[in-house]
């Protein structure tokens, strides 16, 4: 067992890395390892969809070669305002890809948010690249075919989220087949303890209020109904290459311990850390080293226990679901994630309830999802057939 194509690359020089997603959450948190080690990080790529302000603030900071916005005008406003700086600017989706695939870069930190950021995944594992991924929908979607370009390319992923980041940590020195399982941790949600036949009056703003992360709109309502952590265990399955059955989610409110791994003689290891995002980017971003760094350390005396319980999949029928769509196979993760994405942005809109979502997710799964495996250029038109479905489903599902 190992993390697709991970290796003990070094580096002569400050590692050239690229941000895709650079103005989201774990973009901005990348640049602040970035100004930590100025003289370890050269920044070649920055890109961001709509936050063009954002976007022209960090240029000027950095300096990268490149940067790229979702939009042709947006990209035509930051070359007037860049005018004179020698920084390329490029837009849309062909943008994307070529950042993803820029010579002399030895790192992209791939932070897209969705099924947007599948093409450049693949772009810079095909041109052999180590991809930092925060990106879990790449994997939720192909990862079995991210695995295959990895392998036949020579690129490399490494886990950026604090989950993956543990399990990589855990396994670090045991040998390659001494892993029976993986115990990926979840903190509950805001929403673990609340009555459950209160759920259908759940409003955006409740969803959006993470107990211990800070995370964009998407992923922390998607922790609010473990879909979250039903893509984790698609993304584990084949980050890691162990099967489905030998993944387990545990729910940990302290969220202090990130994950586990269970080895075949019985014995266990944990990751441990305060809930701070910088530090699963470090390791990813000086992998295979660990650099001293100023953030906060755990105060042990704080936390008088450390608990753990098992998920209520009736409260939160999204894992599940996730958990059945990666024991269907062929098309089901990608449908999954594509009704998954339009039920959040519904939600978020208030069209409509929190408890629609995984009727939606379900309904559109039952409806669309083939066990027969996909190819790549299939994806495209796999996810714009399940979006397409699961827009045109009632306004409330459940009436």
């Amino acid at each position: 067992m190992g993390a697709a194509g991970v290796s003990s690359q070094s580096y002569d020089g400050p590692r050239s890395i690229g941000i895709l997603g650079s103005t989201g959450s774990i973009g901005t948190q990348t640049l602040d390892i970035v100004r930590l080690f100025p003289e370890r990080f050269r920044v070649q790529v920055l890109a961001a969809g709509a936050r063009t302000e954002e976007l022209a603030r960090q240029a000027l900071e950095f300096r990268p070669e490149l940067i790229v916005i979702r939009n042709a005008s947006d990209a035509a406003a930051l070359r007037e305002r860049l005018s004179g700086e020698g920084i390329r600017v490029a837009h849309g989706k062909e943008g994307l890809v070529e950042a993803a695939a820029m010579p002399g870069m030895d790192l992209l930190v791939a932070a897209l948010v969705g099924f947007a950021g599948l093409e450049s995944v693949y772009a810079a594992l095909g041109a052999g690249k180590v991809v930092a991924l925060a990106n879990k929908e790449a994997l939720v979607v192909a990862g079995s075919i991210m695995r295959e370009v990895s392998e036949r390319y020579g690129g490399r992923l490494l886990p950026v989220d604090s989950e993956h980041s543990a399990i990589l940590q855990c396994i670090q020195g045991e040998p390659e087949h001494s892993v029976e399982s993986l115990q990926l941790t979840a903190s509950g949600g805001p929403f673990r303890t609340r009555p459950r036949h209160t759920f259908g009056a759940i409003t955006p703003e409740e969803a959006l209020r993470h107990p211990n992360w800070q995370m964009g709109a998407k992923v922390t309502i998607d922790s609010a109904t473990l879909m979250n952590k039903g893509l984790e265990v698609i993304e584990a399955r084949w980050l890691f290459g162990i099967e489905p059955g030998c993944i387990e989610v545990l729910v940990h409110p302290q969220s202090i311990i990130h994950s586990m791994v269970t080895f075949t003689d019985g014995s266990a290891k944990a990751q441990l850390g305060l809930p701070d995002m910088r530090i699963p980017i470090q390791y990813a971003l000086s992998y295979p080293e660990r650099w001293e760094a100023p953030h906060e350390r755990i105060d042990w005396g704080r936390f008088h226990e450390l608990t753990f319980e098992l998920p209520d999949f009736d409260a939160f029928p999204c894992l599940r679901l996730a958990y059945d769509a990666l024991a269907m196979g062929g098309t089901a993760p990608a449908v999954l994630n594509a009704a998954n994405e339009v039920a959040v942005a519904r939600f978020l809109e208030g069209r409509i309830r929190f408890t629609d979502i995984p009727v939606l997710v379900e309904r559109t799964l039952e409806r669309l999802a083939d066990a027969g495996p996909p190819s790549y250029a299939d994806l495209f038109e796999i996810d714009s057939r399940a979006r397409g479905y699961a827009k045109e489903l009632n306004r409330t599902p459940t009436d």
